[in-house]
């Protein structure tokens, strides 16, 4: 055991040097923007980055919230358990999103689009969509980026191509930037 955490611990420090710093700002900035104008953010994953995207939504507009600012517009697609399943039955899986998307997204939002590998093709194709309405793309990728990494506007990838190290930077990323804008907002 002692041996394998080692190991773990040490992918997960490999993932987390790999950040870059500058493009981190900029997703804030995006972010805090984005709050600010009342854009809505959506955020979409499969699996594990599903939780994470529902983790996200939580600590955005709730954890992030400061009574003096606007609450962000921050809405997960993978909470709606029963669009997720009745689109995947009647149509195919990989319009799970973009099902949600099509009545929703506007010029000008935002889709965060968290996935490990970066070729879902059920994220794949919701950023095609969001793509073609104008809405800015951020991808939190693992895996060097897939096919994903050249559709985003905004990328923070990672090269592990081990699923754990990957997802859980995701979720320190939430922790993160929820936490920074938190305090930003006191500030503001």
């Amino acid at each position: 055991m002692r041996e394998f955490l080692l190991d773990y611990v040490s992918q997960l420090q490999a993932v987390l040097a790999e950040l870059d710093v500058e493009r981190l700002k900029t997703l804030a900035d995006k972010l805090h923007e984005a709050r600010l104008e009342g854009r809505a953010v959506y955020v979409i994953g499969n699996g594990g980055s599903a939780a994470t995207a529902s983790h996200f939504t939580c600590d955005f507009v709730k954890g992030a919230h400061v009574p003096s600012v606007p609450r962000f517009r921050m809405v997960s697609l993978t909470d709606n358990v029963s669009m997720v399943t009745a689109v995947g039955n009647d149509y195919s899986y990989d319009r799970v999103f973009t099902e949600q998307l099509d009545g929703l997204i506007q010029s000008k939002d935002m889709l965060l689009a968290i996935t490990a590998s970066g070729n879902s093709p059920s994220i794949l194709r919701a950023v095609e969509l969001a793509k073609a309405r104008g809405a800015y793309v951020v991808g939190l990728i693992g895996f060097g980026g897939g096919k994903l990494k050249a559709m985003c506007d905004l990328d923070i990838t990672v090269s592990s191509t081990n699923y754990g190290p990957v997802e859980d930077l995701h979720l320190i990323l939430d922790h993160i930037l929820s936490q920074y804008l938190r305090r930003r907002a006191e500030g503001a």
